[in-house]
This record gives structure tokens, sequence and C-alpha cells, in this order.
């Protein structure tokens, strides 16, 4: 096997892994090491992203080189998705900014791992043999501007205490940097594979449109464990933030007592549009329904239209129809008046109003709507959504497909995405 003698974790995620022939199989992402007494603690893989983000374990026995900012594995790779066991430990995620204590010739310290340096023996086995270490404990938000200041040294691994066992204190910055150009569902998919303890340590990292963003992306164990970990204040804050669907779902699942608490320190309006999805049973068009399309006046023009939908924060199912409803402009609307596509609106000239192109040949949705129906509307009429709206012809939301699909797999369909267990 070619490689160095040693390499820095930091510096081997990311890196490209190519297989003998040359061709890209996808990017490192963390270590996977497992710890025994009387040993040093053993790589046993590394976790590669390859192609649509899926996770995969690569066995360092089929690692034939690291160097040269690359990775190349030999044969072929296991394409089943990683899914951690009990034993083994992510080195990124999980080892990074650990509190540890460190025998040192002046007696011993408390520092923070800042990195972790691999080595493999004669034996062609890896291990961790050096960390590098911040003197101090772990730092969180802008205390850690300051860390630069404080002793850096690298440290045997035979003179750190700390290591395996999960202190009271650790922060996640460092692995939310090198996570950072992920998608909120892959971001779910990592969080998805963490401890509980280390998920509320991710969770309360991140800022509260990513954390809301990532929320939508898993499981509902994992939804209602996360939720349970943030403060009341903010807990709340983060069903503001998530799609009102989605929020009504998670709150579905809590106890009366708790929704009601979570409710009172919403924003009135966030938490009437909540109460009002709440009300309707799940597998209707109501409970499946956003109470937050995008809804203009037929007086608004095609430019302004189109300045909407190009929001980047839409979520794209929301972003391919525009409702024209009478004001007032908020659910529930004054009379709804139809809608108009987004192709539609990149045919016709800037200036003219959306009043005068919209389609009112699609019936609406009643909020009691089954989901069968709603579903069988979708595929009929080919669309991504369709407007709720109540007995008064006022618009109460929208139901798009992504939502129905939510509804129509599988209830453990996102934990299916995990695949079964590496060999």
């Amino acid at each position: 096997m070619s490689a160095p003698s040693r390499v820095f974790v930091a510096r081997l995620a990311g890196l490209a892994v190519f297989d003998p022939l040359g061709d890209r199989v996808g990017t490192v992402r963390d270590v996977v090491v497992t710890f025994s007494q009387n040993r040093r603690p053993r790589v046993i893989g590394l976790v590669v992203e390859v192609a649509r983000k899926r996770r995969v374990f690569l066995p360092m026995t089929r690692v034939t080189s690291v160097e040269g900012g690359q990775v190349i594995t030999t044969g072929l790779v296991n394409m089943r998705r990683f899914e951690q066991r009990q034993n083994e430990t992510l080195v990124l995620a999980e080892l990074f900014e650990r509190l540890i204590q460190v025998r040192t010739p002046s007696g011993v310290v408390e520092a923070t791992v800042e990195d972790i340096g691999i080595e493999r023996d004669r034996t062609r086995d890896w291990s961790i043999t050096k960390v590098f270490c911040r003197e101090g404990r772990p730092q969180a938000g802008l205390a850690r501007l300051g860390r630069r200041r404080s002793t850096t040294f690298v440290a045997s691994v035979e003179d750190v205490t700390g290591l395996h066992m999960a202190g009271g204190e650790q922060s996640a910055a460092l692995l939310l940097e090198t996570y950072e150009d992920l998608k909120p569902a892959d971001l779910a998919e990592v969080i998805h594979d963490l401890s509980p303890k280390r998920r509320a340590e991710v969770a309360a990292a991140l800022d509260d449109e990513r954390l809301a963003d990532v929320i939508e992306e898993l499981p509902e164990d994992d939804q209602i464990q996360i939720l349970a970990s943030l403060e009341t204040d903010r807990a709340a804050d983060i069903l503001e933030a998530m799609e009102p669907d989605d929020a009504a779902d998670l709150l579905a699942e809590l106890p009366e007592e708790q929704q009601e608490q979570l409710l009172q320190l919403m924003e009135p309006d966030e938490a009437a549009d909540l109460r009002r999805l709440l009300a309707y049973d799940e597998n209707t068009a109501g409970g499946l329904m956003t109470t937050d399309p995008i809804i203009l006046g037929p007086e608004a023009s095609i430019a302004e239209a189109l300045a909407l939908v190009r929001q980047e924060e839409l979520p794209t199912a929301v972003a391919t129809v525009v409702f024209v409803c009478r004001a007032p402009l908020e659910t529930p609307t004054g009379k709804y008046l139809g809608m108009v596509h987004i192709q539609r609106l990149l045919r016709e000239p800037p200036h003219a109003s959306i009043g005068s192109i919209i389609d009112k040949d699609l019936e609406p949705l009643s909020p009691n709507d089954p989901l069968a129906g709603v579903t069988r509307q979708l595929a009929i009429y080919n669309m991504v959504s369709l407007p709720v709206v109540d007995e008064a012809g006022h618009l109460l939301g929208a139901v798009t497909v992504d939502d129905v699909l939510d509804h129509i797999l599988p209830d453990d369909w996102r934990e299916e995405r995990h695949g079964v267990t590496h060999g």
C-alpha cells in the first residue's frame, strides 16, 4: 500500500476517492474507528459519499493510497448505505471538539480535540496515533473566535483519556463547517446516524432556518427527540420556521398540553395557521395543505409574480404556481379567482397583469377531500400543486405533490433511505 505514514482526518475529509482506473467513486465524509482496551483505537474504514448523496462504507483494507490529495481504492465499492454500528465511532462527527484530559510533562491538562492523526502500521492496519489538541474546554458561538489565542499541541493517543467517552460539553461547529455544503435532506441523513446526545448538540449549533429545514427531512422519532432537546422558546421558533403543514404534522405527534404550550409561545398569526391545520384529519386536503402558498391580487404584474417565485428559500413545489385572490391575500383569503402557472408567466410580457392570464378551469379541492381524491386530481391534471378552498370560496391553502408523497409512502420510508448495515 502506498500511503504517507500519518494522515490527519481534517485533511482527509473532502478528498476525492478514485478506483484503480482513475474513475471518481465519491468523496470522503468521515472516518470510522473502534475502541478496545489496551490498544490504540483502530481505523476500520471511511464513510464515502457517492452518487445521489448516498453514504457508503469503504473498508480501510480496500484503500491502496492516500496521497496527492486523493484516495485510491481497489476493487468494487459496496454500494449499500452506511449505517453506524453500536461499537463504531465517527471521528469527525463525534470526536472533534470533544473534551479530553492530556498527560503532559507539567501535569494533566484539559483540552479540546481539534484533529485526529491516523497511521498505518507494519501489519497494514490503521489506527489513531496522535491527537491535535487545543488547551481548554470546548468553545461555541462567538467564544470560538478567541480560541486561536489558546495553546495548541499534538499529543500521543496513549497520553489522552476521555477520547472514547463523551463528556458533558462538546461543540458541533467544526462538524457543521465540514458539512456546510450539504442540502438539508443530506445533512438530515448525517444527523440521523448520530447518537441522541450528539444529535442534540448539532441541533443546538444550527441556526433556526437551517434546523427547521433539516427537521422536515428527518424521521418522526428524530423530529420529536430534537424538539424535546431544545429550550421551549426555541422549539416554538423552529416550528415557526418550518413549513406550516410539516410543523402541524410534528405538533400532532406531541401531547395536547405540550402542543398548547408551544402554540402559546408562537406568533399569533403563525399559531392560528397551525391550529387550523390541526383541526383537519391528516389524510384530507386540509390536513395535507400548506397555509403559505404564493398569493397575489389580480392587479399584480407578471414581473412581480416572477420576483416572488424565484425566491431561493421557496420549496420547489410551492414556486410552480401563483394563486390569484381578492384581498385579503393571506389565508383564508378573499374570493379565490384561479391560478397562474410559472410556465405561463415566462411566456407573457412582464408589465401585464396576472389577472389577464388566470387559469379558471381547474376545480379546487375542498378541505375535507380524502387523500385518495387529492392524489387522483394531481395525477389526472399533471399538477404539482392544487388549491384548497372553503364553501365560501376563500383560499385556505394549497396541497403540493411532495406532501402527498410523504403520506402515501410507507410510514418508515425515511428510515429505509439508510438501507441495510455494512458488512
